[in-house]
């Protein structure tokens, strides 16, 4: 298995294309919910390309954000230059660099399955100030139809290590024991994404289980999956559906 901070380094370009954002309304919950304002500080942790990173910049959060692989923290900075609250750091979720309790709220978006979970625990609780909230946030894709079990099989079919990485695996077994005894709460938003052929082509291709060029499943998973977009396109178009799910609480050092 590829070491999880290298896994994306060939794939910025698609990633930034092609991956869904995060709905805004994650941000209602949030200042509802973990007391989020304009004045928190944000740790982003695994912050990738910035498509959370965004959300909490434009609402004139600062951002740490903390990202491993070079390729992607390079883009987030190219992307987001003009916000002047955007401050990224190349650390880890277990060794981030931060200051101790520098930040009000530590989010972790399509990453945290790629964590070791019991340093990143102690380091998150380092790094929040007292009281803080840690959000973990998956766009899970909706398997529920033809073309979304289709599209499923594909995956099972030519992923290199689908099942090995797959988060669905980072279920309330993972997650209730990370948070502790303060347990945690689970919102679910919905969310989608609309892609003509290049962009049902480029979604694959963003993700780390898809065969890249030279590999022997690379032409034959595009020829299938030409194939399955031919079978379930309307008017040149198919549909990713998703639940955007949000995992929010507070952690406390375990004795």
């Amino acid at each position: 298995m590829i070491n999880s901070t290298q896994r994306f380094s060939s794939r910025v370009e698609n990633y930034i294309k092609y991956r869904p954002g995060y709905p805004a309304a994650i941000l209602d919950l949030l200042k509802e919910k973990c007391g989020l304002s304009g004045a928190s500080v944000v740790a982003d942790i695994g912050s990738g390309t910035g498509i959370l990173t965004e959300l909490f910049l434009r609402n004139g959060n600062l951002v740490f954000a903390v990202e491993p692989n070079r390729e992607m923290r390079e883009a987030a900075e190219q992307l987001l230059s003009k916000y002047p609250n955007f401050v990224s750091v190349s650390g880890t979720a277990e060794a981030t660099t931060l200051k101790a309790q520098s930040a009000d709220v530590v989010t972790a978006s399509q990453a945290f399955h790629w964590f070791d979970r019991g340093q990143s625990r102690q380091e998150f609780l380092r790094i929040l100030k007292p009281g803080g909230r840690v959000v973990l946030i998956w766009n899970e894709r909706n398997l529920t139809g033809p073309f979304a079990a289709a599209y499923e099989h594909l995956l099972r079919t030519y992923g290199t290590d689908y099942e090995e990485v797959n988060h669905r695996h980072t279920d309330a077994k993972v997650i209730g024991p990370f948070f502790g005894a303060s347990g945690y709460k689970r919102v679910r938003f919905p969310n989608r994404q609309i892609f003509d052929w290049e962009g049902l082509k480029g979604r694959l291709l963003s993700s780390s289980y898809a065969p890249e060029p030279g590999h022997p499943k690379h032409f034959p998973m595009l020829e299938a999956l030409h194939s399955l977009f031919s079978e379930y396109q309307t008017g040149g178009q198919v549909t990713f559906e998703y639940d955007t799910l949000v995992y929010y609480g507070r952690l406390w050092a375990q004795e």
